[in-house]
């Protein structure tokens, strides 16, 4: 058992998620934002990488008081639960997701993570140890699925979604694609890693929608070549 896992992306028309310096850009704009924070409070937790973190410093709360207030309505905390992959705990003690709103924070680390910093987040968070030198995300998703988690969205970045979609762990996949070109061989990806080489190994999606939205397009995936959540 795992969660339902959904990827939200913004890219850019090259298909990049920020620059080679991993510079934070400003991709899509209020309409974007609008639908990603509604669809932050319909799951029951957000997950990010740890270069999300240090690059973007994200809070990953709910920005809406009516979203929020609905959550509260239907007994659920006012924002999901915020899980960091992070392999070596690099969380700097001050990230805003830390501490920016209420609520549970999760950081998974491997098991050789330094002691001293584990210690450090403790007081900020849950830590999860789960593989040895990095984090082993089928046996982190069983692992959040025990503590209740059934519906996940992952944010970035592209190391931690490669990781997913490579391991048969992604469902659905989001990306809104923008009306600019950033370039660089170097500049991050939505599926950043090793990469395939074999066309049998190539996950495959089917389209569920391709809605134009701002001066972009929406594009909703579903993921075929996946582990079953069910």
């Amino acid at each position: 058992m795992r969660p339902y896992v959904i990827v939200n992306v913004a890219v850019s028309a090259d298909g990049k998620l920020s620059t080679r310096e991993r510079r934070q850009v400003k991709i899509s704009g209020r309409e974007d934002f609008d639908r990603v924070d509604e669809m932050k409070a319909g799951c029951d937790a957000i997950m990010v990488g740890i270069g999300t973190v240090l690059a973007d410093d994200p809070s990953l709360t709910i920005k809406s008081a009516d979203r929020i207030a609905w959550r509260v309505r239907t007994k659920k905390p006012e924002h999901p639960i915020r899980i960091v992959v992070d392999s070596q705990c690099r969380t700097p003690p001050g990230a805003k997701i830390l501490h920016k709103g209420p609520g549970l924070r999760i950081i998974a680390v491997s098991q050789n993570a330094p002691a001293d910093r584990i210690a450090a987040l403790k007081e900020y968070a849950d830590i999860i140890q789960a593989g040895h030198e990095s984090v082993d995300l089928a046996a982190l998703l069983e692992r959040l699925s025990e503590r209740g988690i059934r519906r996940l969205m992952v944010e970035g970045g592209g190391t931690l979604i490669w990781g997913l979609l490579s391991a048969g762990l992604v469902d659905e996949l989001t990306m809104f694609i923008g009306n600019l070109i950033i370039g660089g061989k170097d500049a991050p990806t939505l599926a950043d890693g090793s990469g395939y080489i074999s066309e049998s190994d190539f996950p495959t999606l089917k389209r569920i929608s391709c809605t134009p939205m701002e001066e972009g397009v929406l594009i909703h995936w579903k993921v075929k070549n996946t582990t079953s959540s069910e």
